[in-house]
């Protein structure tokens, strides 16, 4: 019997079938093979094909509307999934989430403060703050 990665962390739920050609090179020690530029290119194409066809849809999380954005989305999917690693496909999900809400935040703070800016302003009556 051949031991193998749990499931959880990536490997086969069944360790005795071959790994998919779908996984990443491994090295001589056993472990995988960082992408090199090129692949890290393919999967950021991938990832910005898929987030624009998300955008055109009207989907922010793609991790909780994933049956909605496959449907609308089959080919990016595909591609995404096909040039990104698992962890990576997880991360960028996550990211453009919050990023958004970051945005969001960022706006918000942005128009709080003019707003107090200007409250300010008219509190000296347009005078300067040193006089």
């Amino acid at each position: 019997m051949s031991w193998g990665l749990p499931s959880w962390l990536g490997g086969s739920s069944n360790p005795s079938l071959p790994e998919s050609s779908n996984q990443p090179p491994r090295s001589k020690d056993g472990g995988y093979v960082a992408p090199d530029r090129t692949s890290r290119e393919h999967c950021y194409e991938s990832r910005d094909a898929f987030f624009q066809c998300l955008d055109r849809n009207d989907i922010l999380d793609a991790v909780k509307e994933d049956e909605k954005s496959r449907k609308l989305c089959p080919a990016e999917v595909v591609a995404y999934e096909r040039d990104c690693a698992r962890s990576w496909i997880k991360y960028f999900k996550e990211k453009r989430v919050m990023d958004y809400k970051r945005d969001r935040t960022l706006q918000q703070i942005a128009k709080e403060d003019a707003a107090s800016a200007a409250k300010a302003k008219a509190e000296r009556g347009g005078k300067s703050w040193f006089g």
